[in-house]
Order: C-alpha cells, then sequence, then structure tokens
C-alpha cells in the first residue's frame, strides 16, 4: 500500500489529503495537514472516492451512430447500455472527428459558430488550455465555466468596488476576528471544514456570528443572532444595516476619507433605507437590523462571509455591492480577521477564474477589451486575438437554441443539470450540429454528444487547483485511468493539435511556466516549490515571496488612485413573485451529501446510501395544510416545468418556503427555477421563483427510478 499526498476534489475550501491506494485502487482517504484544513475532512472528502470505479466509468471514446435516435430535450441515454444511441470508436478516430467537426462549422460560419464550456473542477493547467485553445483555435472569446452559475455577480461586484475578484482574507481568520457576518452560505452542508473553524472560534474566542438567511441552518443554533429574511430582499436588509452605521456615527470616517471614493452618494442614497422602512420589506425587526449593524460596525475585526445565497439572483451584482459597502463604511478590510470572503462552490472555481476560463477576461482578470492587454497575449501567444467579449454560458444555450451557435466543446460541465430553465439548455444542446463531450460519465449533457471522450478524475492526474483561499495547491495523481480513458491535459492538447495548433507540452509543469508568464500574480510561483510545499498563496509576484494571504494590507484597492467605490444600490422588483397561482417560494441548494449535479457522489456507494431518493424540503406547518405527510410523493410546478419528488418535513424553513437539492436527476429541480439574468454578471435567478405545490405524482418513483433513468443518474450500483 502507497500514501499519496493530495487535495479533496469536493468544494472549495481544498483540504488536503492522505490517499491510501493499493492494487490501483483508492482505500481510504483522511485528512492531511494542509492551510486550509489542517487534518479535517467532511464526510464526502472521506468517503466521495469510489466513484472512480463505478461501473458506467467512461473508458472508450464513443461516436453517435448514424442510425441513433434523433436528438431532442427529452432523449435519455441509458449509461450502462448506451450502445442504441453511441459506438466504440479508437482515439485517433474519435480525436479526428470531433476536430473535424469544429473546424467545418469553423470554415462555413466563422469563429462565433463555436463556444466551450471548461471545468471548475478540473485543475489550472487544464483551464488555461482550455480558454487558449478557443481563444487561438476557435477565435472567439466564447468561453465560459460554472462561475457563471454561483459568483459571478460576486466577482464584477469586487472588481467594480475593489479591483480584485477574489476572498480579501482566508476562511480560517474567522479565528481572528470578534464578529462573522454570515450571509447566504450554509457552510455545515456546503462547506463543513469552514463550519468547524467558525464553531472553533464561537467557543474558544467568543466570535459573534450574525447570520442572514431565510432558511434556518445548523450554524443558527451557536448564533449570536440570525435575521431569516424574506427571500429576495438582501438589498433592503444590508441596506438598512448602512443607514444605522452611518447615522449612528459608527462609520470610520478616516478609513472613509484616505481609502474611498463615492461616499456622499451613498449617504444620499441611503435616506430611503431606514431600517424602519425596510422592515416591512425584509421581514426583520427595525430593532435587530440596529443590532446587527452595531455589532459589525463596533467589532474589533469583522469579516463577513457569502454564498451563492446571494450571489445567485438577478440582483447578484448589487447584492455583493451591498456586502462591500459595510466592510468599507466600518474600515473591516485589510488585516487579519477583517475582510470579504465569497466562499467558493467548487474545487478549482478560484482556479478556473483565475486561468482566464470567462468570456471577458484573459488570465489573471484581464479584460479582452483592453488592447495593451490584447498585445501582451498576442505576444506570448503568437497570434492574433479578438477584442470581442464572448458569450456567457446561459448566452451560450439561448444561441445554441437560436440556431446561430453550431458546435461546442464541453469538459466537464453539465449545463442539463445545472442551467436555470435546464429544459432549454437541453433544447440548445440537442439543437447543436456537432457537440464533443470530454467527461468521465455519459452525463445528461452528454446525451446530447456526437462524440463523447473518456477523461480522468482527480485522483488520476497532477496538476495545480486553487482553493477559496487563493491557495494554489498541488493535487498528485495517486492512481492510473481505467481501460483506455486518458488524462485530460492529453486530450486537450491532441485536439489543439487537430484544430492547428503546435501545442508540445510535456505535462503540467511546462503549463504552469507558461501560466506564470501569463499571470503576474502568480509570477513567483514555482513548480519546484510547490512540490516541496505542496500550497503557496497568491498574489505571489516574486520568487521567493511568501505570498499574501490577506490583500490590501496598505490600504489601496486595485482601482484609478488606489481608491474603493461606494456604489449605491436600489431595490429592484423582480420580474417573478409568488402569486395566487404559484404561492410559494422555491430555494435551492445542496445537501451533505451530495455534490452539484451529483455526476460524482450518486455515483458513491457510502454517499448515495446516505441519500439515495429526490427529496424537497417544506415546513410541518405547510405540510399539515397541504395534508401531506413527510415521505410521501409531492409534485412542484413553475411556470416552466414539474417534478416530482418526496416531502421532508424541515423545521429550518420559513412559512410558504419549499427548498430542493439540485443533485437529481430524476427530479431535476433546475428543470423549474427562473432563468431571468443579472445584467451585469449574467448570472440567473437560481434561488428565487414563484412554485405550486400539491399531493401525490408519478406513482412509483423509486420503481421507475430503479431502471432506465436510475443508470441515467448513476445511483445504482
Amino acid at each position: 500500500m502507497k500514501q499519496v499526498h493530495s487535495v479533496c476534489p469536493y468544494c472549495g475550501v481544498g483540504c488536503q489529503v492522505a490517499v491510501a491506494v493499493e492494487d490501483n485502487r483508492i482505500v481510504t482517504v483522511s485528512g492531511a495537514r494542509g492551510p486550509a484544513n489542517e487534518g479535517r475532512l467532511c464526510v464526502k472528502g472521506r468517503y466521495g472516492y469510489d466513484y472512480s470505479r463505478h461501473p458506467n466509468r467512461l473508458t472508450r471514446p464513443m461516436i453517435r451512430r448514424q442510425d441513433a435516435p434523433p436528438k431532442s430535450a427529452d432523449l435519455v441515454v441509458d449509461p450502462a447500455d448506451p450502445w442504441e444511441v453511441f459506438r466504440e470508436a479508437s482515439w485517433e478516430e474519435a480525436l479526428d472527428f470531433a476536430a473535424g467537426g469544429l473546424k467545418r462549422i469553423r470554415g462555413q460560419h466563422g469563429p462565433h459558430a463555436l463556444a466551450a464550456l471548461g471545468c471548475a473542477k478540473g485543475s489550472n493547467e487544464e483551464a488555461y488550455l482550455v480558454q487558449k485553445m478557443v481563444r487561438t483555435a476557435f477565435g472567439s472569446n466564447h468561453i465560459d465555466h460554472c462561475t457563471r452559475l454561483c459568483h459571478a455577480g460576486s466577482v464584477v461586484a469586487l472588481g467594480h468596488c475593489i479591483g480584485s475578484g477574489a476572498v480579501t482574507l482566508p476562511v480560517r481568520d474567522v479565528m481572528d476576528a470578534d464578529c462573522v457576518f454570515l450571509i447566504g452560505s450554509n457552510p455545515t452542508i456546503n462547506h463543513p471544514v469552514a463550519a468547524t473553524w467558525i464553531k472553533n472560534a464561537i467557543d474558544q474566542h467568543g466570535t459573534k456570528l450574525i447570520i442572514g438567511d431565510p432558511r434556518l441552518q445548523d450554524l443558527s443554533r451557536r448564533a449570536f443572532m440570525h435575521m431569516q429574511f424574506t427571500p429576495d430582499s438582501d438589498v433592503a436588509l444590508l441596506n438598512a444595516m448602512a443607514y444605522t452605521i452611518i447615522h449612528e456615527g459608527l462609520a470610520n470616517e478616516d478609513f472613509i476619507r484616505a481609502h474611498t471614493e463615492g461616499f456622499e452618494d451613498l449617504r444620499d442614497h441611503l435616506q430611503a433605507y431606514s431600517p424602519e422602512a425596510m422592515a416591512p420589506v425584509c421581514g426583520i425587526a427595525a430593532a435587530d437590523l440596529k443590532l446587527a449593524a452595531r455589532t459589525y460596525a463596533t467589532a474589533r475585526n469583522a469579516m463577513i462571509i457569502w454564498g451563492m445565497g446571494s450571489s445567485q439572483s438577478q440582483h447578484g451584482s448589487d447584492n455583493v455591492r451591498c456586502i462591500i459597502t459595510l466592510a468599507l463604511l466600518t474600515g473591516q478590510i485589510g488585516r487579519r480577521g477583517a475582510g470579504l470572503h465569497p466562499i467558493r462552490g467548487q474545487n478549482n472555481v478560484q482556479g478556473a477564474s483565475d486561468m482566464g476560463l470567462m468570456p471577458s477576461d484573459y488570465p489573471d482578470y484581464q479584460k479582452v477589451s483592453d488592447p495593451a492587454v490584447q498585445a501582451r497575449f498576442e505576444q506570448l501567444w503568437g497570434c492574433r486575438l479578438s477584442a470581442e467579449k464572448g458569450l456567457t454560458s446561459m448566452e451560450m444555450m439561448d444561441h445554441a437554441v437560436a440556431g446561430d451557435l453550431r458546435g461546442m466543446y464541453i469538459m466537464g460541465e453539465n449545463p442539463a443539470m445545472s442551467d436555470a430553465n435546464a429544459y432549454h439548455a437541453r433544447q440548445g444542446l440537442a439543437n447543436l450540429e456537432h457537440l464533443v463531450v470530454q467527461d468521465i460519465f455519459l452525463t445528461e449533457s452528454a446525451f446530447q454528444a456526437d462524440v463523447v471522450l473518456p477523461a480522468s478524475v482527480y485522483w488520476e492526474k497532477t496538476g495545480t487547483f486553487t482553493n477559496t483561499d487563493r491557495w494554489v495547491q498541488l493535487g498528485r495523481q495517486a492512481v492510473e485511468p481505467p481501460g483506455e480513458a486518458r488524462q485530460d491535459l492529453w486530450i486537450i492538447q491532441e485536439l489543439a493539435r487537430r484544430l492547428g495548433l503546435d501545442w508540445n507540452y510535456a505535462g503540467p509543469a511546462d503549463v504552469f511556466a507558461e501560466i506564470r508568464q501569463a499571470s503576474d500574480n502568480m509570477a513567483g510561483i514555482t513548480w519546484e516549490r510547490l512540490e516541496a510545499e505542496s500550497a503557496v498563496v497568491w498574489p505571489c509576484r516574486k520568487e521567493g515571496d511568501p505570498g499574501e494571504a490577506v490583500m490590501f494590507t496598505d490600504g489601496r484597492f486595485n482601482r484609478p488612485q488606489g481608491r474603493a467605490l461606494f456604489v449605491p444600490c436600489e431595490i429592484v422588483e423582480p420580474d417573478e413573485r409568488p402569486d395566487a397561482e404559484y404561492p410559494f417560494v422555491l430555494l435551492t441548494g445542496r445537501v451533505l451529501e451530495h455534490w452539484h449535479t451529483g455526476v460524482m457522489t450518486r455515483r458513491s456507494r457510502v454517499l448515495d446510501a446516505l441519500e439515495p431518493d429526490p427529496v424537497c424540503h417544506l415546513c410541518p406547518e405547510d405540510l399539515l395544510e397541504l395534508g401531506i405527510g413527510a415521505g410521501e410523493l409531492v409534485t412542484l410546478e413553475t411556470r416552466r416545468g414539474t417534478i416530482t419528488a418526496y416531502a421532508r418535513a424541515d423545521d429550518k424553513l420559513a412559512r410558504h418556503n419549499v427548498f430542493m437539492p439540485f443533485c437529481y436527476y430524476e427530479a431535476a429541480v433546475n428543470l423549474l427555477t427562473n432563468p431571468t439574468l443579472d445584467p451585469e454578471a449574467k448570472i440567473p435567478s437560481l434561488k428565487y421563483c414563484g412554485v405550486r405545490v400539491s399531493t401525490g405524482g408519478t406513482a412509483g418513483i423509486r420503481s421507475g427510478f430503479a431502471t432506465q433513468q436510475a443508470h441515467a443518474a448513476g445511483a445504482l450500483h
């Protein structure tokens, strides 16, 4: 038996792990000492590894049969028996076919007829090469990844207000904070190890935890206060707190004068947002709004942590601007225990964003529209580049449905499950002339593929991954890929060569060397140092520098004159409210045992056994009023679709709210969610729409799921 030091493949906390391997099989995974976890590990990290040897694992390339059933949004393919739709192919044939289709579309319809989605679970090196391939071979900036569906609003707002889209300090700095304001995040479920640091801070240092969330959570029992506000009223709540800070003389005037701009406009704007005026809007008593503001503002050190409950909204950018306003008003930024932390979802969504896997940014958040930046990358890559901002992931599906987008390459993403109004995404994928999918399983998105390339799981490759704290960490290969599955870096490079690029990277170290040239913030990190230390935090601009775990310690922000910007935000009415026809509010998220669209965790024996069936959560009073017993089938219906799930009593929910995880193929809640976009970040309103709840549903959902759809979701072993 050998032991390999690596990093957990799940959430953005980035726990380091020790992987025990015997006969090319993972035997156990345990926590190791790393900067984010210090040996701690959650249930997913500890038990969610055996998906890599699931019998439905892709092990040979596949090409769509000429006599296959026609593509359609309703098509279901059994991953255990896909041969009615696909046939096996050699790597040579599959890669030639994949590249040939993309080249044909590029030649006939131009570069804007092609697009790609990269993967936030892949390495930095893979993300870098995917965006480089799209920009240099496809010829456009039509590249995106799942940050569009999680923290796009945070990246936009942070970039606008302080000039950097990343966290300003690590999660563990809660141990140095007197107050932690947690809003729109449930870390006990989504980031369990991060939650342990919050618990330690409360228990060991008396840190006051303020929670703002429409749903109660495990941490609510330890919190100084929980503001269970009305869904979609973030701006009202946060503006009321900012009003209180100014009108009670709690603002840090010296910090505001020396390091910010726009304060006078903000102060004038907030006159209409007193706690008394906002209390009926957000459902929180004026006295509690004032108490929360005072507690945060008067703390010696205070930090704000927020999640997708704040950013996944048509007001997501404004929600985050209001969060930033609180930190700037009080000077709670730029030191240990004081700052802003949008806690990231997937293991490398921070790194994928850093690598430029976005339609508006090259690596290191350098704008494609900036002529000097364009010249820099044209010189680095030796080609001409487009200065036109590309399509976001949601826009790609719109253009695919309309017929303007004709070909796509998707690495490791699953928009057929993750997009808001997911049926629309399925229609777009089905409408493509040529779809190349590179993945480890035949996902719901791959049902529509013309060619499927079997890739490597996390444990089967070496590369760097950047966690939510900005630590660049080395993930080391533990096992070999099964069958003819290949490492993603090899696949990307072979595809790029067939698209006309002369690439000859010997491995991830070669790619990382080029990343250092493209990113000033990572220029000082060497591969040799990563091999020796396993983790280095950026910014690290020169070799030998320790890196900056806490940013803006000198009070200078990455904006003109080094000043942060206050941005006044108004309450904007959502385009969809609950009404007589759809009287409940639908909230979406995760459960502890499953991850995102369930591709990995529902193929993990222990995790799937813990949470095997699709459940929706309602408060006990609503169940009683509807005449529904816990465990009975219910139907959820919105203006976009209908699903059936099992009811679960949940006393953490307020009346007339429904919570549903989005990991269940057989009850895909994103078929119901609202695709209305934040106008700046283009992130959909995944956390808020009207829904109708009724008794009953598809009879025998368990027995139906136990056949074809069970295999499609990978729940059987």
